[in-house]
């Protein structure tokens, strides 16, 4: 396991409300953790990114927070060498959450599937990034999928981590149309291109309390003025 503890200026005196603390666990290059970072620094966004979990040493996101002087907690291999096994992950990550204490934990492009005892136990509620319309398309390879269904939409959708795989409540999703000439490449552009406006519109929602991810049921929370679930962002292209 690999720390980096970095130091970082968080003087919010001036402020009328703290910044969402938020922690993000990554797989892969970090698109979407650049969006928030950012987001972050533009003031856009009322977060502070106390942390970055990643399960890959050389995944590209680690270069990312680095280079945004955020704490990076690395958790890929042990001593001797081999891969971590999910349950030492999950020990060390759960030790590293608890030291940063967030307040929202957000998935994004994270390619490990976590435990239930993991999930209940963590600081702070989780949200994750999937890329398809939920319930549609759990799982793996979804463009691929959506394209030999033959739908007609296709998008992504950020929902409350579970244990069952892309199972929990879906809080948001943006859609897009497809068409004939898409291939699973040009999804996979096109979604990523929708995740990076969905991810800071949903993380903007709950850092204003217009979305709650406390224990109630999400839906109880909606009051009369708002939709139903998930808030809907539609883009055209």
């Amino acid at each position: 396991m690999a720390v980096d503890t970095i130091s970082t200026n968080t003087n919010n005196t001036a402020a009328t409300s703290q910044p969402l603390r938020v922690v993000v666990l990554v797989s892969g290059s970090g698109s979407n953790l650049q969006v928030l970072i950012d987001a972050m620094q533009a003031g856009t966004l009322p977060i502070e990114i106390v942390g970055v979990i990643s399960n890959r040493e050389d995944a590209y996101a680690v270069t990312r927070a680095h280079a945004a002087a955020i704490p990076v907690a690395i958790l890929s291999h042990v001593a001797n060498g081999k891969r971590m096994g999910i349950k030492t992950f999950e020990r060390h990550a759960s030790e590293q959450l608890n030291a940063w204490q967030p307040d929202l934990i957000v998935l994004a492009g994270f390619m490990r599937v976590l435990s239930s005892a993991f999930i209940d136990n963590a600081p702070a509620p989780m949200i994750n990034l999937h890329p398809s319309l939920l319930p549609a398309y759990k799982g793996l390879d979804t463009h691929q999928r959506v394209l030999q269904a033959g739908e007609q939409l296709h998008g992504c959708s950020i929902h409350v981590v579970t244990a069952e795989l892309d199972a929990g409540t879906v809080l948001t999703q943006a859609v897009l149309s497809l068409t004939h000439k898409d291939t699973a490449d040009d999804l996979q552009k096109r979604v990523q291109k929708l995740e990076h406006q969905l991810l800071p519109w949903t993380v903007l929602l709950l850092a204003k309390g217009v979305l709650s991810l406390n224990k109630a049921p999400l839906n109880a929370q909606q009051n009369a003025f708002m939709p139903a679930l998930p808030l809907k962002l539609y883009i055209e292209e």
